[in-house]
């Protein structure tokens, strides 16, 4: 094996690009050194696709009844992976693992009420990790914020959509603190 020892590499002439391997090889980065990027850094790994979106109004949630929310607003979408118009899903196109979170607020929940956020795979509850899912019972006529993270595997071709439910008495609304984010995760 040798070593080259230099301090700055420079392309002969003009500007272009400089190759370090060839395919098939592995760059090794040791522990303990620091890669430093200035300027872009294509073809290094990203935490895309990744979703940010919102509610543009408010959105009228039926007592007892486990209703989709209608995330119609994108703040952004890296990859155009949520469907914010029609099936208001997220569906990767990477596989991968994927950090997801869904929160909302929900007003005047009176004694006892309840109120449960949750994440669905492929239209089916996680019910494999409790910690996924937000469930509330409140002391009375309060405001009640709550939010739900996890971390899930994904096919290319899976999708995941926020659910809410309450058993409040009658219809609330959730509008413009409602999210709904997610984003690939590297090296997991």
């Amino acid at each position: 094996m040798s070593t080259l020892k230099v301090d700055t590499i420079l392309k002969r002439t003009g500007t272009g690009t400089i190759t370090v391997g060839q395919s098939g090889d592995t760059i090794s980065v040791p522990t303990g050194a620091t890669l430093s990027v200035s300027g872009s850094a294509s073809g290094l790994p990203d935490n895309t696709p990744s979703f940010l979106v919102t509610i543009s109004g408010t959105q009228s949630i039926s007592t007892s009844t486990h209703t989709k929310v209608q995330f119609n607003s994108e703040v952004y979408d890296t990859d155009n992976t949520f469907d914010s118009s029609t099936n208001y899903r997220f569906t990767p196109a990477v596989a991968g693992k994927y950090q997801l979170s869904f929160g909302t607020l929900l007003t005047s929940l009176e004694n006892d009420e309840k109120l449960q956020l949750q994440i669905r795979k492929n239209g089916s509850a996680l019910d494999y990790d409790p910690s996924q899912r937000f469930y509330s019972t409140n002391s009375g006529g309060e405001t009640v914020t709550g939010q739900t993270n996890l971390v899930v595997e994904s096919d290319a071709d899976d999708y995941f959509e926020a659910w809410i439910f309450h058993t409040e008495g009658g219809s609330r609304d959730i509008g413009q603190y409602s999210y709904f984010s997610g984003y690939k995760l590297i090296g997991a």
